[in-house]
């Protein structure tokens, strides 16, 4: 796992001017690769890439990188890592390729098989996680170039004017700013999809002309910099879908148990290669306990696990986590955090993620991974088993509520949703909450459930509905001064999302969405700001492949989702040490807004301030505040992204 930086001046630059700005880019980014750094630039051609390493395979000085390919054509920029590297060494040395191999890297291989194939068959042949810049000296030409699902992030776009006019690329935010020509423009639409969805999805990005390039994309441009910035798949999650449904698994369960279990075999087998130590996190749920359980009965020594604990009840999986590493007879580690601990992180969040972000599981994810590297530098995860085999409670309830919803005509839904929201939440408190005491219930907030309802009945289709459930602000363009809320998934689904089951179209919305932009930025800036390489073995394409061939019905059956892999978890784990209701991985931010965190969030949230910042409607904001200062209503996602964005405006867009 690495980091990199670059840049591509079409009018070229002096050698030791480039050599100062690609040095202060590749220090921005110290943290994704402490173990190594380098530069390379050619600057008559007008190109540098500066690269940091965290060394994985071949801690020699042979995997120092930029590195040139054996023919000198190629220099590579290299951040991941290719699980199948060996297997690629065979396979050119099968062909008749003679090379005098320098070490045992992967990014060797990776140049080597990119002489002899080309980048873009060299890509499909990969299995891995990877961010690449390549430069082509023969035809002047850089190409980026990032992994099929997302894991690894690569940022670019265009920044100066004139004989200023400067290509910028990197595997973070901070490495870009680091160059004289960034220009820091706040993109407001932007922040208006922030708003909505507590990230901001690709290919855009909190700065205006700054752009992330989509998973399983590569973007080429030649060295006069005429070419348009369209970046092209080379691989696509929703051909691989629409290839599992035209040709569906045809086995019976007890084959596709079998079928799923070796593939998740090889996958984790594969991302087990490693010459430094390594581990895994273990919460005792579905996910991370598979994984666990398939590299407890790979390994030959008990496997290195990390959980982390809560003292508030209902948020606490420590101790399902330490049941299972017992089971499986692991090294476990575990860590309870303390209030104290977990707001310590609160100051770091805006230069660790250095775009506004604010999903609040960042921050248990953030000292899950602090206390894994303190044991080691490689650490796999149980991430994208939900968006793969139908795991997340909001699926059930979203269709059924659907179900119901699409029999109303929508006139009438839309009457029934203003007569609704005619009540105030307060007024629906008032009312509620006695009737449902009497019938021995407790909903909580109903005026808020009855709101929320609300909005659900007046939207137009099926996907609307799964957006608003899973946004924060309904309309963020109101609440953000100048922004008009750009176009993104939902508003321009592909074709695979035709004529699919309502679970298959949700399923395939978050893969498309909130896996890459939310869950593995998460993991991807928590884990390497303490430079600790993650490892998502549910995302090997092979496995992804296999899940959209799989039946529905072996996913979700009985109401249950995850069905398929439930049942391979079984083969490692006991039934009744995993089944109980999903808690998530969560902090309690309602409570800390009211108490400990409430000076912090008052200063952040001052109405004056607001005002002359100029971004948000200071009166909606205010509003939400002060109702949830007082009880009446839970505002805390909604408050966390103001909050998220008025801490990086502090401490990262300002330089404070």
């Amino acid at each position: 796992m690495c980091g990199f930086a670059g840049f591509l001046a079409p009018a070229g630059f002096s050698s030791q001017a480039g050599v100062d700005i690609g040095q202060q880019m590749g220090q921005a980014i110290l943290h994704r690769g402490p173990d190594d750094g380098g530069l390379w630039h050619d600057h008559e051609a007008g190109v540098l890439f500066s690269h940091r390493r965290l060394a994985i395979l071949d801690l020699s000085a042979a995997g120092h990188q930029p590195m040139a390919s054996a023919s000198g054509r190629y220099v590579i920029a290299f951040n991941g890592e290719i699980y199948n590297h060996l297997t690629i060494r065979r396979k050119l040395e099968t062909a008749g390729r003679v090379v005098e191999w320098r070490g045992h890297s992967d990014t060797e291989t990776l140049l080597s098989a990119i002489d002899t194939w080309g980048l873009e068959k060299t890509l499909r042949e990969a299995v891995g996680m990877f961010a690449v810049a390549l430069w082509d000296r023969s035809v002047r030409k850089l190409t980026l170039a990032r992994d099929r699902m997302g894991e690894k992030p690569l940022y670019y776009g265009w920044q100066g004017s004139g004989s200023q006019r400067v290509f910028l690329f990197g595997s973070e935010l901070k490495a870009l700013k680091a160059h004289p020509q960034f220009t820091a423009d706040i993109d407001r639409s932007a922040l208006a999809l922030q708003m909505r969805h507590n990230y901001i999805p690709a290919p855009y990005s909190i700065y205006r002309g700054i752009s992330k390039l989509r998973p399983g994309h590569l973007l080429e441009l030649d060295g006069r910099g005429e070419q348009a910035l369209t970046s092209r798949p080379y691989w696509s999650l929703d051909e691989a879908v629409m290839r599992g449904r035209a040709a569906p698994f045809a086995g019976s369960d007890v084959d596709a148990v079998a079928t799923l279990d070796k593939v998740l075999h090889e996958a984790i087998g594969q991302q087990m290669l490693s010459d430094v130590p390594l581990g895994a996190f273990l919460s005792g749920g579905i996910d991370s306990s598979t994984v666990v359980g398939i590299m407890q009965s790979i390994s030959r020594r008990p496997v290195k696990t990390f959980t982390i604990g809560f003292s508030e009840e209902g948020m606490n999986e420590a101790v399902f986590a330490k049941d299972v590493a017992q089971h499986l007879g692991t090294e476990h580690t575990e860590l309870y955090v303390t209030p104290g601990m977990a707001m310590d992180v609160i100051p770091r969040l805006a230069h660790l993620y250095d775009e506004p972000f604010s999903d609040s599981s960042q921050i248990p994810t953030f000292l899950v991974s602090q206390l894994a590297r303190s044991h080691v530098t490689v650490s796999l995860s149980g991430d994208a088993g939900d968006e793969l085999f139908g795991g997340y409670t909001r699926y059930k309830l979203v269709s059924r509520l659907w179900n119901s919803l699409e029999r109303i005509p929508r006139p009438l839904r839309s009457l029934a949703s203003g007569g609704i929201r005619a009540l105030p939440v307060e007024g629906w408190n008032a009312i509620g909450k006695p009737l449902l005491a009497l019938a021995g219930k407790n909903l909580g907030n109903v005026g808020n459930r009855a709101h929320k309802f609300a909005g659900l009945l007046a939207e137009r289709d099926r996907m609307q509905v799964y957006r608003r459930m899973v946004s924060h602000w309904d309309e963020p363009a109101r609440l953000v001064h100048g922004a008009s809320e750009p176009s993104n998934y939902f508003s321009a689904r592909g074709a695979a999302a035709a004529d699919a089951d309502y679970y298959d179209e949700m399923m395939l919305a978050d893969m498309h969405t909130y896996l890459p932009d939310d869950i593995l930025v998460k993991v991807d800036r928590a884990a390497m700001g303490v430079s600790l390489e993650t490892r998502v073995p549910f995302l090997d394409h092979r496995v992804v492949e296999f899940a959209a061939s799989v039946p529905l019905h072996m996913k979700v059956r009985d109401g249950q989702g995850k069905w398929l892999l439930r049942q391979v978890l079984y083969k490692y784990v006991p039934k009744e040490m995993i089944e109980r209701p999903k808690m998530g991985f969560g902090v309690p931010i309602d409570a800390w807004l009211r108490g400990p965190l409430r000076d912090w969030a008052e200063s952040l949230l001052d109405e004056r301030r607001l005002q002359n910042e100029g971004y948000f409607d200071a009166r909606a904001v205010r509003a939400k505040w002060q109702e949830h200062l007082s009880g009446v209503r839970n505002w805390q996602y909604h408050l966390w992204d103001i909050l998220m964005f008025q801490s990086w405006l502090d401490r990262w867009h300002l330089g404070a």
